[in-house]
Order: C-alpha cells, then structure tokens, then sequence
C-alpha cells in the first residue's frame, strides 16, 4: 500500500471466519449498544448517558455533572488514557483491532454492504479491473448509496449522545444539531467510499506512539517464522517449513500487510490473519502459524505481565480510581454562586443602613429529589440583615434571585468587608466567599 503521494492501491479483504472474528462481534455489539440504545434510554426522568453542551451538563447513569464538577472529567479522560496505555503494553494496539469506531463500522456495516452488492474479494477485484461498464455502474451507484444511508444514521446517532435522540429524530434539535449531523454524514462517506485504511496509516496519532508503549513482552499479532520457514508452494508438511505460501493472512488483512515480514505500523491486531491462518493449518493437521506471542516468548524467555511500566499504568489508574470515589463521596449535589449585581456597588439607605446586592444563583443536580428547600445564611457581617425570598427547586432546575444584604453605618470599619454566604440543601452545605462594600474611606474623605 502507498502514501498519498503515489497511485492509491485498493485494498479488497477477503472475508473470513473464526474465533477471533467472532471475538469482535461481540466487542462490536457492545459499542452499538451504547451508541443506538443508551440515548433513548431513561433514568429518574433524565437520560441515562448524555452530554449536554448548552447548558454544560453530563447526565451519567442517574448522576448530573456540571462545569463546577469538571474535576471528574479530568480524572476520566485521566484514566482512559492510562488504560489505553495499560492494555498497549500488555496486548499492543487491540484497541483498534476490537473497539475503534473506525473498525467496527467499516466491520460491521461497509464490508458486509460490499459483500451483499459486489461480491467477494476475487469478484470486485476482477469488475474493478475491467474499467467502467454498466454491471459495475449500477453496483457502485447502490453501494455508495447505501454507505450514505449508514453514514447518516451513524451520524444522528452519534449526535443523539449529545443533542437527545428524542429531539434530534423528531425534528425539535435546533440548526446547530444537524449542522454537525450533517458534517459527521460527510465525515464517515469520505471514510467509506474512499479513506479506510488510510486513516489508520497516516492520520491516526495512537499508530504513531504505540511502538513507544510496547516492548518485548507486549502480546502482539505475529507470524511463527521458526516453523513457518522455508516456505513454499505446495510445501509438504513433513518437510522443514509449514508455511504453503496460501497467502490467505494476507488477502484478509484490512491493512493490505503481509503479517508474515514481522511487525509492522500498519497492523491493527485485528487478528483477522489468525483465522484465516487457522482454517488453513486445521485441514493440513498444524498448529497455526500466525498467532498472538511475544518477543520474549518466540526467543525462548518468560513473558511477564507485571513488569515496570505496567505497574506504573496501573499504580496511576488506581489512584485516578481512588481519586475520583473520594471526591464523588464530597461531592455536593447542587451548585450556587453568589455575584455583584450589574453596574451596583453600595448604597446608603434613608435609615443610615449600607445596603450591597447580589444576585444568588442555586442550581439542583441531584436527579433524584424534588421541591428542595435551601437555607441561605451569611457569616462574617456583625449585625448584618439579609433579604431574599425562599427557594425551592425540582431536579435539574435553576434559579437566580436578588440577595440584598444590609449593615449598620455604626458598624462600618473598612471599605470592604469579607464574608461568607452559606447555602444548604437538605443534606449538604456550600460555603461562598464574598466582600461588602462600604465606601467608608470616601465617606471619610466627604465629612472632611
């Protein structure tokens, strides 16, 4: 396969069957679970997985994130990146071969398209070849139909984990919703009909570090050349090399590698070679000779799973871990912040009060209670009054009011004051920091 500066060669899979392949439909149905079931599902009134951008909310299996809980999201995103790491070093780049969106769709919905309209590896390869007739016309035109159709659907679903399924299928998103519904559409068709493997070879940055988090013990895709060579046409199995030259590892490979030069960039461990390695060596009575192994292992050494960089990648992941259960247990279900009114600093009142107003907003996270009554007190203003209404708020819901906070003139000693607002929901406080301005030095400065 060359790069973009040269002729583009098609790769054409052939298709194959084996434990491995059945491995990843499994892994791939888990993905397709998440994404075409999870939004539409419910929990306490809120959707189970959603990331809500205009209001900057996540809804996560019944709990609601705000951008004051942006701790977690760091510690997410933490984690995935270590375990990404973690399972490199273990297994190499599987992630690709199991759980890359790239892959699963491209497996599960553009080659099975291409096997129902077009017909096998051997099939497409001979009509490409022949230049454009009609038998190749109206298979093309309904193929790159259909991989607009999937494209499509791909993308509102896609969009569904972050403008609501229920929105984006009826109509009810706004423009901006199906702006990115429409991108992502002309996003994965350029994939389909034409980038592929070209993603994973030159833009995918993971291809690009993955060598840098492997060693000699990392479990990849390889050939077992001890066994495997001299190869040969026809070559008997009695004699020294098992290898018949059958080439089926590598008309399977979605990269267009030969896994049998050794390891290679270009492989995404699919282990699609395994199998079609397999099927072959079963009917000839051997052992397969394309196989997960180690350096290690085929050098004749112990291949170890705890070792210095996999301790590491898992001291790191357990104590994002431990991190994130110690901040969720504190964590508070609902947020408030109290702001200085627009264009309002103090202001003396007629009964020799200095008067400062703010504006209080509570916002209530927690999706399983509603009609909460928060308490609101202040702390640090001696003799001080305070005027605010009551709030009581259902889940999820916001409100700002006016806080108005008042103090005697006799009471005044500096131009500022610092103290405390403390807002209490029903089993937890949040405690504000904030200042009271008296104007007390241009008071002074008027009398004189």
């Amino acid at each position: 396969m060359l790069g973009f500066q040269h002729h583009r060669e098609w790769v054409y899979p052939q298709s194959v069957t084996g434990s491995f392949t059945t491995l990843r439909r499994w892994t791939f149905l888990g993905l397709h679970v998440v994404l075409f079931v999870t939004p539409w599902i419910t929990m306490g009134g809120n959707p189970l997985l959603r990331i809500d951008w205009p209001d900057r909310r996540l809804y996560a299996f019944g709990a609601i994130f705000t951008a004051a809980d942006t701790i977690f999201l760091v510690l997410a995103l933490l984690f995935l990146a270590f375990s990404l790491f973690f399972f490199t070093s273990l297994f190499g780049r599987v992630w690709c071969g199991y759980a890359c969106p790239q892959t699963v769709f491209l497996e599960s919905w553009i080659r099975p398209l291409e096997l129902w309209i077009e017909g096998d590896r051997i099939l497409r390869k001979r009509r490409d070849a022949k230049g454009l007739h009609w038998d190749l016309a109206w298979r093309k035109a309904l193929k790159w139909s259909a991989f607009l159709a999937v494209s499509g659907l791909l993308a509102m679903s896609m969009v569904s984990l972050f403008a609501g399924a229920r929105e984006l299928w009826t109509g009810q998103a706004g423009p901006i919703s199906y702006t990115f519904v429409a991108i992502l559409t002309a996003v994965w068709y350029l994939d389909f009909t034409w980038f592929r493997e070209q993603f994973c070879n030159y833009l995918c940055p993971y291809a690009r570090f993955q060598s840098a988090l492997t060693d000699d013990e990392s479990w990849l895709v390889s050939y077992d050349e001890g066994r495997g060579e001299p190869r040969g046409k026809g070559r008997a199995a009695a004699l020294a090399g098992s290898c018949i030259s059958c080439n089926q590892c590598v008309t399977v490979c979605p990269q267009g590698i030969d896994i049998r030069n050794g390891f290679q960039l270009e492989c995404i461990q699919c282990a699609r070679c395994i199998d079609a390695c397999t099927n072959v060596m079963d009917r000839l009575g051997h052992e397969t000779l394309v196989r997960y192994s180690t350096m290690a292992k085929d050098e004749g050494r112990k291949t170890r799973t705890v070792r210095p960089r996999t301790v590491v990648y898992g001291g790191l992941m357990t104590t994002l871990v431990a991190a994130g259960i110690v901040l969720l247990l504190g964590r508070i279900p609902f947020e408030a912040t109290v702001n200085r009114a627009p264009g309002s600093s103090f202001q003396a009142d007629t009964d020799g009060w200095v008067r400062n107003t703010y504006l209080l907003k509570i916002t209530n996270n927690d999706p399983a209670r509603d009609d909460v009554v928060y308490d609101v007190r202040l702390e640090g203003l001696d003799g001080a009054e305070m005027l605010t209404d009551q709030v009581v708020l259902g889940s999820t819901q916001t409100r700002t009011l006016p806080l108005v906070v008042r103090v005697p003139a006799e009471s005044v000693t500096s131009r500022s004051i610092p103290f405390t607002v403390h807002v209490t929901g029903e089993e937890r406080e949040l405690v504000i920091e904030t200042t009271f301005l008296t104007g007390a030095i241009e008071n002074a400065a008027g009398d004189s």
